[in-house]
């Protein structure tokens, strides 16, 4: 690997997998022990202000949760067992701290640090963190109730809220063995399902007009889609399948075509020209929706969107020219990473060697934007939020730091070994394979045939 600093960044030759070693190297400059186990600052420069305010050092979004599943995965990527001794301290704290939190959802609350003591638990083989997890699946049903009497915790049926809940009680329930929380899950989603086009208004958004609409994915209309196609799978309920087509076919309807691409717009009526390409409000995330309607209703249709959503995205000039919807932004959420994530899966369901090739061409262009100027690993600094540019900051957390990136760059290096395929650990919300190779590749000659 190269550490030769006096090289442009264009220059450097770091592979995937050494980039995101380097990127663990700068997240463990930021851990913090006491009593209870490890966490990580959010941001570790002296005068640094961390893109997620308030912090959460417990989420999955920036905090704790998310960089234990990074650390997890950088074991298995490397065989270095150093990595498991910071995913334990890291889960040994959410086991101890996570009665003090209140938030239930995925990417802030609690259903986020259910997930990660799943992954800790499988991977450390200590039943313990499994047990805390059963824990939290719990209390989340025990407190999915609304004033009505129906299932479910909120007013608000996207993955940021509900519907992110719900697709924690699904995994948990195949993981931990308990049927009931699938059982409360399908419950809690036909509340969901009974809503006229699903999910897509949210006028209590930060920055939004109070009467927008938005059709993406953590807040909008495409992440609720996904929900219930995911439902629909799970339970045959055709209730579920005519919600989700009702929410893809509103996504359709407000995207704008031209030829074989596609965008969608960050919300309407307001800003039908804003088009962002990343996983929250742009076209990632909305592809997972028609990829996760394909596979549970096999429509031909959806996976033509998932395709030309693709196109959109690399006929927009991205990695090397900035957008309006494409910023100095490089995290899982709004970033680079996050397409990294939708290029890798896309290879990994359909084998087609033009989306393995262009996440190839995004990481060497992330990776060259690193910054290691203290000799104290990678982090990358960004402009989290699109209207204050002059914000940047360098977090080290996962949907919004280093952690999810390094995550993206693992996977990328898991995918194309088929002689050494390896699980990857992918969040409820990601409909792609969990081992990022096409189905051929892992088919030995003379089988399958």
């Amino acid at each position: 690997m190269s550490l030769d600093r006096t090289r442009s960044p264009s220059a450097r030759a770091e592979s995937p997998l050494t980039a995101a070693i380097l990127a663990g190297r700068w997240i463990r400059s930021a851990a913090v022990d006491d009593e209870h186990g490890r966490r990580w600052r959010a941001n570790p420069d002296p005068r640094g202000r961390p893109a997620a305010t308030p912090e959460e050092p417990w989420s999955l979004y920036s905090g704790g949760a998310g960089i234990v599943l990074f650390f997890l995965e950088l074991a298995a990527a490397t065989g270095h067992e150093a990595y498991l001794d910071d995913a334990r301290a890291g889960a040994r704290r959410l086991a101890a701290t996570w009665r003090d939190q209140g938030d239930l959802s995925l990417y802030h609350g609690l259903t986020g640090v259910m997930i990660a003591l799943m992954e800790a638990g499988w991977a450390l083989g200590e039943a313990r963190f499994e047990a805390e997890a059963r824990a939290i699946a719990d209390l989340i049903v025990s407190r999915g109730r609304t004033a009505d009497g129906e299932a479910g915790w909120s007013p608000d049926p996207a993955q940021r809220g509900d519907g992110g809940i719900v697709l924690g009680l699904l995994r948990a329930a195949a993981h931990l063995g308990v049927p009931a929380y699938e059982e409360f899950a399908v419950e809690a989603g036909l509340r969901i399902a009974r809503l006229p086009v699903p999910g897509h208004r949210f006028g209590d958004c930060a920055d939004l007009p109070v009467d927008a609409v938005t059709p993406g994915f953590l807040a909008g209309t495409a992440g609720t889609a996904f929900l219930l196609a995911r439902l629909y799978g799970v339970s045959g309920d055709d209730r579920f399948l005519r919600a989700a087509r009702s929410g893809a076919d509103f996504v359709r309807e407000v995207s704008i075509v031209s030829g074989d691409c596609a965008v969608v717009p960050h919300h309407v009526p307001h800003a039908r020209g804003l088009h962002y390409l990343g996983f929250c409000s742009g076209s990632a995330g909305v592809a997972r929706m028609f990829h996760e309607l394909h596979q549970v209703a096999g429509d031909p249709r959806d996976l033509e969107w998932v395709e030309r959503l693709a196109r959109g995205i690399t006929s927009n000039g991205v990695p090397y020219r900035q957008t309006e919807g494409y910023w100095n932004v490089a995290c899982q959420c709004c970033g680079a990473a996050g397409l990294i994530e939708l290029f890798v899966g896309l290879w990994a369901a359909t084998g087609r060697v033009a989306h393995l090739d262009f996440a190839r061409t995004l990481a060497g262009n992330l990776i060259g934007r690193a910054t290691d100027h203290d000799g104290h690993g990678y982090r990358w600094y960004q402009a989290y939020r699109r209207l204050r540019p002059e914000e940047v900051s360098a977090d080290t957390g996962y949907m919004v730091g280093a952690a999810g990136i390094g995550a993206a760059l693992l996977h990328l290096d898991a995918a194309g070994q088929a002689a050494r395929a390896r699980r990857v650990i992918l969040l409820p919300d990601n409909p792609f394979p969990a081992i990022p190779l096409p189905a051929t590749a892992l088919t030995q000659p003379g089988e399958g045939r």
